[in-house]
């Protein structure tokens, strides 16, 4: 697999310089200073592209190009927010940039209520406690009817929690999870999400066959119902389904095995072998998921990670992949990194990785 790296920008504190020295090989990155739903000029895309090969490297994928809420829930202005997408893909291709990350969660992407959770050896993970995420949906964000999408058990540790919840915890909590108000409509359903997404790829499919562009869409994170939203990309059948719906080969995965196994009922290993031949994108990390439902990232030697990167090495040479959500160590928690995006963790992840991969090319005398 080729060896990348998520970079924010010319502003990111990590360098371009910084990553050619640890190993990486390719540029995930986006034009973050363009506003949702505007066009990604070939301009732009290629002074982005330009300034990343000055350093010595590739922009090996765009994560992402966002998809507008209004294409989500089939806003009236959805049919020009998908020309304005078509134009970027058109910009893209034209710039050789042709492997495209995004996802297709509606208002909240992903969601942890803890970005420092305590290890043992003193370094920290992004946590997800399950009461704490109900506590803030019942009595936070008081949704209406919120009690009913949540176990007797959840509801039980939610009642115990708030005898202890103070103002500075509540308030941790609302920046933690970080709530988005993008206007997206009340009242649609799973089914209509799918049909919402099956539209804007059968729109989008014919530039991506003229200049060869991959989409590969993330799975929802964590792969839950949360906040009453529907969620389309959580498990097998909801892969299947949206591969099946639109077959044509460029419309394929983000593999990001952390979010996959955010969700117990997902066996993580077999879905990369089932799911490789339509994975253009691969996110190395992996989530311990506890006996009451929560979970946290786990350590990138987790056997099951061992199993996915060979899946992919043995069937998928070449596929852009990244490490991500590593523990913050060594200081980077005073560096303001982007959660999950810390660069002593992410370095001692890619090594990892790194080693995975030098093992497995060994054993089959590459």
């Amino acid at each position: 697999m080729e060896k990348t790296w998520r970079w924010f920008g010319p502003n990111d504190k990590i360098t371009l310089e910084m990553l050619r020295q640890i190993g990486v090989e390719g540029i995930v990155t986006a034009l973050h200073h363009i506003p949702n739903g505007e066009v990604w000029s070939l301009e732009e895309v290629e002074k982005m592209k330009n300034f990343i090969e000055k350093a010595g490297l590739r922009w090996s994928v765009v994560e992402s190009l966002p998809v507008s809420e209004s294409i989500k829930y089939a806003g009236p202005d959805r049919d020009q927010l998908i020309e304005n997408y078509k134009e970027s893909l058109r910009n893209l291709g034209k710039a050789g940039v042709k492997t495209i990350c995004y996802n297709f969660m509606p208002v909240l992407d992903w969601a942890r209520t803890d970005l420092e959770y305590p290890n043992p050896d003193g370094t920290s993970n992004l946590y997800f406690n399950r009461a704490e995420f109900a506590y803030f949906d019942i009595h936070i964000l008081k949704r209406e009817g919120a009690e009913k999408d949540y176990t007797d058990e959840i509801l039980a540790r939610v009642d115990e929690l708030k005898k202890t919840m103070d103002k500075e915890g509540e308030k941790r909590l609302v920046e933690n999870i970080i709530v988005k108000t993008q206007g997206f409509v009340d009242g649609i359903d799973a089914d209509q999400l799918r049909e919402n997404m099956k539209y804007f790829l059968e729109a989008i499919m014919p530039v991506c066959d003229e200049y060869d562009i991959n989409m590969c869409v993330h799975p929802d994170d964590p792969p839950l119902q949360i906040l009453g939203l529907p969620r389309i990309v959580t498990c097998d059948a909801d892969i299947k389904a949206f591969l099946d719906a639109v077959p044509n080969p460029h419309n394929g995965l983000t593999f990001c095995a952390g979010s996959l196994s955010a969700g117990a009922h997902n066996d993580v290993p077999e879905l990369a072998k089932k799911y490789a031949d339509r994975t253009h994108f691969v996110h190395a990390r992996i989530c311990n998921v506890m006996p009451n439902g929560d979970f946290k990232e786990s350590t990138h030697l987790d056997p099951r990670l061992i199993d996915v990167v060979r899946t992919f090495e043995e069937k998928r040479p070449g596929v852009p992949m990244r490490v991500d959500h590593a523990p913050l160590m060594l200081g980077d928690e005073k560096m303001g990194y982007n959660a999950g995006y810390s660069f002593h963790g992410r370095m001692l992840a890619l090594g990892m990785v790194s080693g995975i991969m030098a093992t497995i090319n060994a054993e089959k005398g590459c």
